[in-house]
């Protein structure tokens, strides 16, 4: 959007306070923003400035027009900015980048609803508390639960017309005091649902409520005489307590109140929002989010505000800040400590966004170190196997076989020093008559890569061929009647003393025990044996279980497995001598081979 696309809009923009929107040629929204006065604010966009950030000038670029909408004041215009910032996530905005990762626990929406873990909040799958930090609170919290209220974990259908009918028993948890068998009509609706309040109680923080209920429970339990069911809830009770005083409590007399800190870099915004419920912090997250356009703290931290309390559900009146922040809505009471409990709220939520900040740095330097590290390896490998590419792309071969029957081979594949599981693939070895390991590496060899020549694929930098000189001559056949042997480095690698050997080299290559190189070719050998193996063991399986041999009545899959084994194949055992039968099975099932097969000769 140019200087001169402005003037023509410019005298229809008035002074009012408002929310105004960038758009793309398709009317995509690019950015919003929201102005005290929309036609100071607009101006500012256009005209010579030195000052205009390099995002702003892209935004502009690609912006086509803008509209605008006026509202009543700037806490009005603050609060539609972060509602369309929500909906539509304008390229240009802030942009939160925390939170979708992030477990919840959820009520389901059913007759006795269950408690249980949620990946993700989404509508109609009931009411959703959290995001939490991680699994490990979330499963915490569960299992607390249960062993405060008796819950179903079942995926009955528990409706009134089932349990009428008496459709179910009740099960093991039932026995254990971890369910009251409302599947069979031992509980009612409404005292399941008494349970379910008091949970909502406890994700909301409210544990007063809860306790109060306790001992509401434990105190009629005892009127009645009732002293066992006393008991238990009394040491239900003690748990509750237990938990209650692991929680952060800093003042039992202090309001219910929300804390926010905020901290910044070039980039990125973070931040923590902590929620304080009878004097103890219940409840804590930190979100992280792209500044782009938005420079301004005080501008980050009412936006993240008030995304954070729609989120959360958020009720307290009282926000603990760092500093005041304008228009926000009036009913909330900014509060910026300066000593007492307050002020140490508003100092372990900086410490809690610090921590989160300097974990980020952290994973960031990580992953830079281990690209580091990947590269380090791949230019150790080139070296050390004289090559002129760099091994970005390996692959490895191996064959298995279990006395010549059932011969299969694997190529696994490995990029950048790490398993591609993906590309991965076996093959039934068709061409080769029993045990022939040097035939079936030939056979896979020219397979694999006369496909990838006739799909167009790129072939790997390095190959490697698990076995010594025998299985490396045999691959490089394969390599040569396809035309690509000067187009791969090849190298065989033997098991006994991890001997590398090339193909026009009859002396072998010893790398140093602890060269990452070496221990690089050793993890690909051993995924490729152990991919081969597994793929082996199941065709072995299904052969056993789908074999001819067990629709002779009197011979089943444990019997049928031993002759295959013995001999190969049904062909095998047909063909075997009775000195060799006797070896292996009883006369009686000789006897019923021979029957079979005569019989299906003559058939």
């Amino acid at each position: 959007m140019t200087d001169d696309d402005y003037k023509l809009l410019q005298p229809t923009i008035p002074s009012e306070p408002g929310v105004y929107q960038f758009l793309d040629a398709k009317e995509k929204i690019l950015y919003v923003g929201k102005a005290k006065s929309l036609k100071n604010r607009l101006a500012s966009y256009f005209g010579v400035r030195q000052d205009r950030r390099q995002k702003t000038e892209a935004m502009l670029k690609n912006a086509a027009t803008f509209r605008f909408t006026i509202v009543e004041s700037e806490t009005d215009a603050l609060l539609m900015e972060a509602s369309l910032i929500r909906e539509h996530q304008p390229k240009y905005n802030i942009a939160l980048k925390g939170g979708d990762g992030y477990p919840y626990i959820c009520i389901s929406n059913e007759r006795f609803p269950k408690i249980s873990f949620a990946r993700r909040a989404y509508k109609g799958g009931g009411e959703f508390f959290g995001p939490y930090p991680s699994k490990g609170r979330v499963f915490g919290l569960l299992e607390l639960m249960r062993n405060l209220f008796q819950l179903r974990t079942c995926q009955l259908n528990l409706s009134e017309e089932n349990i009428k009918k008496g459709k179910f028993k009740v099960c093991l948890e039932f026995h254990i005091k971890k369910c009251a068998g409302p599947c069979a009509g031992l509980q009612s609706e409404a005292d399941y649902n008494e349970t379910v309040a008091q949970i909502r109680n406890m994700l909301k923080g409210n544990f007063g409520a809860v306790q109060r209920n306790l001992r509401e429970k434990m105190q009629a339990y005892a009127e009645n005489l009732a002293f066992e069911k006393a008991q238990e809830t009394k040491e239900r009770i003690a748990l509750f307590e237990d938990y209650q005083g692991k929680s952060t409590v800093v003042n039992p007399k202090l309001p219910d109140m929300e804390v926010y800190t905020i901290q910044t870099d070039e980039t990125n915004a973070y931040v923590n929002f902590m929620r304080v419920t009878s004097g103890a912090v219940i409840h804590t997250f930190t979100v992280e989010m792209a500044k782009n356009l938005t420079q301004e703290e005080e501008e980050l931290l009412a936006f993240a505000i008030l995304d954070l309390r729609e989120r959360f559900k958020g009720s307290c009146n009282e926000l603990i800040l760092p500093f005041k922040v304008a228009n926000l809505p009036e009913n909330l009471q900014q509060t910026v400590p300066q000593i007492g409990d307050k002020k140490k709220l508003l100092e372990l939520s900086a410490k809690n966004v610090l921590y989160y900040k300097e974990q980020i740095h952290k994973q960031e330097l990580a992953k830079l170190n281990q690209q580091t590290s990947v590269e380090r390896i791949m230019l150790t490998l080139k070296q050390d196997l004289n090559m002129t590419e760099m091994p970005q792309h390996i692959e490895c071969f191996d064959n298995s076989n279990f006395q010549g029957s059932f011969p299969v081979s694997s190529c696994v594949v490995f990029r950048n020093a790490r398993p591609a599981k993906r590309e991965y693939r076996h093959f039934n070895v068709k061409t080769v008559v029993g045990i022939d390991d040097f035939a079936s590496m030939e056979e896979a060899v020219f397979r694999r890569y006369r496909r990838l020549i006739n799909e167009g694929t790129s072939l790997p930098q390095l190959i490697v061929i698990d076995g010594g000189k025998g299985q490396l001559s045999a691959a490089v056949k394969s390599l040569r009647a396809l035309e690509i042997l000067d187009k791969v480095k090849v190298i065989g690698i033997a098991k006994k003393l991890e001997e590398i050997y090339f193909p026009s080299d009859p002396n072998p290559l010893h790398l140093n025990k602890k060269s990452e190189s070496l221990k690089v070719i050793q993890q690909i050998r051993n995924e490729a044996h152990r991919f081969g193996i597994t793929f082996h063991r199941d065709q072995r399986s299904r052969a056993f279980t789908t074999t001819e041999l067990t629709k002779i009545k009197g011979i089943g899959e444990s019997i049928a497995e031993k002759l295959l084994l013995a001999f190969g194949s049904v062909q095998g055992v047909k063909e075997a001598s009775d000195q060799a039968l006797r070896e292996v099975t009883t006369p009686k099932i000789i006897d019923l081979l021979k029957t079979y097969f005569n019989k299906e000769d003559k058939g």
